[in-house]
């Protein structure tokens, strides 16, 4: 594994753990909405860099599928995953943007 790859996924970790705040009450379905909206905004504009993670959108999915099941705590948490997966590949995307080249062969 390239030594780029293992610190975008040492940072996506960062990221999940400075994100995460204990839950004292239940979430609640507009606290999931509220997630899940930051997370697909996060990950469009990914997508609008041409560097959406599957991972994102993994979580994504298992965020409304435990949305849909009424577990609004999971529900919550895989949203804020999903929008600080989204957030690392738009940090990857941009810090890469020039970094090819200091890699040119001279």
């Amino acid at each position: 594994m390239s030594m780029t790859r293992i610190s975008f996924l040492t940072l996506a970790t960062v990221l999940l753990t400075a994100g995460a705040t204990p839950v004292l009450a239940a979430s609640s379905e507009a606290d999931y909405k509220t997630a899940y909206a930051a997370a697909e905004a996060a990950n469009k504009q990914a997508g609008a860099l041409r560097d959406q993670w599957t991972v994102t959108a993994t979580a994504l999915a298992a965020a409304k599928k435990a949305a849909d099941a009424g577990n609004f705590d999971e529900a919550v948490a895989q949203s804020t995953a999903a929008e600080a997966l989204a957030k690392a590949s738009i940090y990857q995307a941009t810090s890469e943007k020039d970094a090819w080249k200091a890699l040119e062969i001279r």
